[in-house]
């Protein structure tokens, strides 16, 4: 009896350990799961790059480079002898400068490819931010590019989209710690739309980002601005389908799915990490 007595507490000891650290597994799943479930700071925003979800850490606001021989405005005066130039920073589409914030040469700068929605995925929708970038548009190019809509049909990481991915709901043509304008005179200039030397100043466009690496110290990061014309090579906010990568956009470029790479002027100081190692 006594035999017995002994075995069944052994036996039920061994049952208490075992639902124990099962249970323990089950909490610390549950509490990983949570852990990840919960949305992104107000300094972080979402990119891809390897077909992964990324965290991107925001330090410090955005820069957009005015050399000394720039004429950003085009009044006619070099920013060395214009200093209102530069006190509004003019960030630029299709000018590409020689050097980052810190002085480094261009090309041994990081990049981040901005790919922006210029397709009309709800043709029901047809205003932009303003009135009058709703009339521009529909004059130089016959419909308004989801880039441009308060409210896109396909998801963006910028602005930001809400819970449950980001714990703030950016306001249309802001970012955190991002320029809330753009000069798409060159670009526009370049394309026929409107004649050199022009500025032609809109809120900051919807958009997503693609890296070539999924982990990095902060540092500066060279603006490349991408149009994804195809409304199928569009990334949806999981990452699931679309470009999610550098191959990828490569890929859409080559099918014509994609314009080429645009040059800016603009810069963006985060670090990188995948999304599940996010704290």
């Amino acid at each position: 009896m006594k035999s017995k007595y002994v075995n069944g507490i052994i036996v039920l000891g061994l049952a208490l350990l075992v639902l124990s650290v099962n249970g323990a597994s089950a909490q610390s799943k549950v509490q990983k799961e949570d852990k990840n479930d919960k949305p992104i700071a107000v300094n972080q925003t979402e990119g891809f790059a390897n077909g992964q979800l990324l965290v991107f850490t925001y330090l410090q606001n955005f820069s957009c480079i005015h050399e000394p021989f720039d004429d950003l405005n085009h009044n006619g005066k070099v920013a060395a002898v214009d200093p209102n130039e530069f006190q509004r920073p003019i960030c630029v589409v299709g000018k590409k400068p020689t050097i980052d914030p810190t002085g480094a040469p261009i090309d041994r700068v990081d990049k981040l490819w901005v790919i922006v929605p210029f397709f009309d995925s709800h043709r029901g929708d047809d205003e932009a931010f303003t009135p009058s970038l709703t009339e521009f548009l529909k004059k130089k190019f016959g419909f308004i590019p989801d880039a441009f809509k308060p409210h896109p049909g396909v998801d963006v990481q910028c602005p930001e989209p809400g819970k449950p991915e980001t714990s703030h709901k950016g306001a249309p043509g802001t970012c955190t710690m991002h320029t809330t304008e753009l000069d798409l005179g060159p670009a526009l200039a370049k394309a026929g739309k409107v004649p050199p030397n022009t500025n032609v100043i809109v809120p900051t466009l919807n958009h997503s980002h693609i890296l070539d690496e999924t982990v990095q110290q902060p540092v500066w990061w060279e603006i490349i601005s991408v149009l994804v014309t195809d409304e199928s090579a569009w990334p949806n906010a999981e990452g699931t389908v679309g470009i999610t990568s550098l191959d990828a956009l490569r890929l859409a470029q080559s099918q014509g799915k994609a314009s080429p790479d645009t040059p800016t002027n603009f810069f963006l100081f985060f670090s990188v990490h995948p999304q599940l190692e996010r704290e």
